[in-house]
């Protein structure tokens, strides 16, 4: 007997026997039309007519390629179910019906079978490298899951908008893979119970409100950071300009001028300024999540010596908590989600003329429309703008129809730097995140350089604010050093 002749009377027929029931065919039914609508939405989607909604995504990325596979495990399972009933009842057949080669409809229907066995391959290859793909999608990250909300927004108004959530949150390697899938498996649970956790909260879990800082669970940053930015490049100084609005009728604008020592390593290989000073040569033991608490600083010194610096209110202890290199993360601890104060986010859309400096008592009012809790987005969308023509209705009537634009403009502008910024349903508001770049909203620098940090042989972390930046100008209303600098 051949090798067609065995694989025929062995498999061919049993399979074609059994498989006449009606689980196989559901499966075989349920397979042909999730596999043909999977690859409509492909097409669809290579012409470019396809909607970003994500959960469309969900449905023809995850949930039909799943309901495919399930279809396909659907007709062994049904064959192995029918012969376990025939056995069982001593049915099966001594010898099977024959399959006629020379039939040219049943030789036809063999191609067919054989033929969409390959193209299932297919599907089923080309759906799992897309879904892989899908999931690991700023979009899938992002939209599909409303508790996410809050970060996803920040990111998208970041420099690093163009950065994939993976390239951060999701390390190389099957064990890094595996270990962010079971992490969102748990958040699934949680958002999906999140109905029944205040029922039963030892049961169901349930996901905090807001979202933590993920800095305990983000690798170092000379995997993230270092695959894009060069740790010892030389940036020597920067010139930085903030621009600040008064309360007052005209919104007087001040600014602060400074140049930041950025430094680096130098080509002498000598490390200067805020970057180079803190190149992986600082360890600190930090006493709360946010590690806004910083009592306890230890500096590698050049010789391979250790200085201690400890806070007063330790008297000479170590505190518990986690031991860290310090690294870029530590002060750009919001670099792709950041979350302003009211103040910070108004003062830029002046500066940037989103909000007109022109318009009488802007600022008083625009701080006072931001800091007003609104139950929603939508909410914050329609009294917003409201309030504010409602105000410039009452007190300077004539602008609602000379600068009617820019009061509608402004309305418009605060509603977005609120929703930018403030989630209620998550609890998210003015300040819940704190960012540690600077000193000025934040402990931030001020962490390790607050004067407390003494080691035992006296010194202490310098206070020198000429260590870090150089201050040109305060507060001033048209510095003088800008017309110097050929700036204005």
């Amino acid at each position: 007997m051949s090798l067609f002749e065995k694989f025929r009377e062995s498999w061919l027929r049993p399979a074609l026997f059994f498989g006449n029931n009606p689980v196989s065919l559901a499966g075989g039914a349920l397979t042909t039309a999730s596999g043909v609508t999977t690859i409509g939405y492909w097409l669809i989607e290579l012409f470019g007519h396809v909607d970003e909604n994500p959960y469309l995504g969900i449905i023809f990325i995850l949930i039909l390629p799943a309901l495919f596979v399930l279809g396909l495990a659907l007709i062994p399972v049904g064959i192995w179910i029918r012969r376990r009933k025939l056995h069982k009842a001593g049915q099966i057949p001594v010898e099977f019906p024959k399959i006629d080669l020379n039939d040219p409809v049943f030789r036809h229907g063999i191609d067919i079978v054989l033929a969409a066995t390959i193209v299932n391959f297919l599907i089923v290859a080309a759906a799992s490298y897309r879904g892989m793909g899908y999931m690991d999608s700023p979009q899938f990250c992002g939209r599909s899951c409303h508790v996410m909300t809050p970060e996803y927004t920040a990111y998208k108004i970041s420099a690093h908008s163009h950065v994939a959530c993976a390239e951060c949150h999701i390390g190389a390697g099957a064990e890094a893979y595996l270990s962010a899938k079971v992490n969102g498996t748990k958040q699934l649970l949680e958002v999906t119970f999140h109905p029944l956790a205040s029922l039963a909260p030892k049961i169901f879990p349930n996901y905090p409100t807001p979202i933590p800082s993920p800095v305990t669970s983000l690798r170092p940053a000379r995997v993230i950071c270092e695959g894009c930015h060069t740790p010892t490049r030389f940036d020597g100084d920067k010139l930085l300009v903030k621009s600040s609005f008064a309360d007052d009728e005209q919104n007087t604008e001040t600014e602060t001028v400074l140049i930041l020592h950025l430094g680096g390593e130098d080509s002498f290989s000598h490390r200067t300024g805020i970057h180079g000073v803190h190149l992986g040569h600082i360890e600190y033991i930090a006493t709360d999540p946010t590690r806004t608490a910083i009592p306890w600083v230890e500096r590698q010194n050049a010789d391979g010596s250790k200085t201690t610096y400890v806070a007063s209110a330790l008297n000479g202890g170590q505190p518990q908590g986690e031991r860290r290199t310090m690294d870029c993360i530590d002060c750009h601890n919001r670099a792709a989600h950041t979350f302003m104060t009211a103040e910070e986010a108004l003062n830029r859309a002046m500066a940037d003329g989103a909000i007109s400096p022109s318009l009488p008592f802007i600022h008083k009012k625009g701080l006072e429309l931001l800091k007003t809790a609104y139950a929603s987005p939508e909410e914050a969308n329609a009294k917003i703008p409201q309030q504010l023509a409602a105000f410039y209705r009452s007190q300077h009537p004539e602008l609602l129809t000379q600068k009617a634009d820019l009061v509608k403009a402004a309305g418009l502008e605060l509603a977005t730097l609120y929703n930018q910024n403030v989630f209620p349903f998550m609890k998210v508001t003015w300040g819940t995140h704190p960012n540690h770049i600077g000193h000025q909203n934040y402990p931030g620098c001020f962490r390790c350089h607050d004067g407390d940090h003494a080691a035992k042989n006296g010194t202490s972390i310098t206070q020198d604010c000429s260590a870090c930046h150089n201050l040109l100008a305060v507060d001033e209303a048209k510095p003088k050093v800008l017309s110097d600098l050929g700036i204005r």
